[in-house]
């Protein structure tokens, strides 16, 4: 579909670089909701999009402390639902204020966790690995630099229509997977 995007990434700096494309092109009420396992890249995702709305400094996970508020182009409040066991408890951190005031922009990790309280115009991105980090059969061998490979796959699927443009920027970085 036109409105569906597959790109792989191999390191986490590729995966911030996807993420500075979306927060360059990120406007005032959008909102990106990330979903995927542990160690998946979704904050790396979210890194690179404070980076492209201009915040200076490095966005950290705000998983103990919930939500967290940086300031750059656009004030941009990230969220990461990881530690809620209901989504009426994310209704508490004040995301509903912060979607109906359209003004900023919200990220939320782990979003699937409360999912009926997000609008129908936001972006789901679904950040995975793309081969088994751990493969039962095979020994994982180190590359060049001593890193064990990390090749993630970010999917968006059904995206909005309001988000065409940003799929079309984002085009150019698909590759096929190795």
């Amino acid at each position: 579909m036109a409105n569906d995007l597959i790109i792989y990434t191999d390191t986490a700096d590729e995966t911030r670089r996807i993420g500075e494309v979306i927060g360059e092109s990120a406007a005032p009420g959008d909102v990106y909701l990330l979903t995927g396992p542990l160690g998946a890249g979704k904050t790396c995702l979210t890194q690179g999009i404070a980076r492209g709305l201009g915040v200076e400094g490095h966005a950290r996970s705000p998983t103990f402390v919930l939500i967290t508020r940086y300031r750059g182009r656009l004030t941009v409040h990230h969220a990461d639902l990881y530690r809620i066991d209901h989504p009426a408890e994310a209704w508490d951190l004040g995301l509903e204020d912060i979607m109906s005031a359209g003004e900023d922009v919200l990220i939320v990790e782990w979003a699937d966790r409360a999912e009926e309280i997000f609008p129908e115009d936001a972006l789901w991105i679904d950040l995975d690995y793309a081969i088994d980090p751990f493969p039962a059969a095979c020994e994982v061998l180190p590359d060049e630099d001593g890193g064990v490979p990390s090749r993630h796959s970010i999917t968006i699927e059904g995206a909005p229509e309001r988000f065409s443009g940003l799929l079309d920027k984002l085009r150019p970085t698909v590759a096929d997977p190795a």
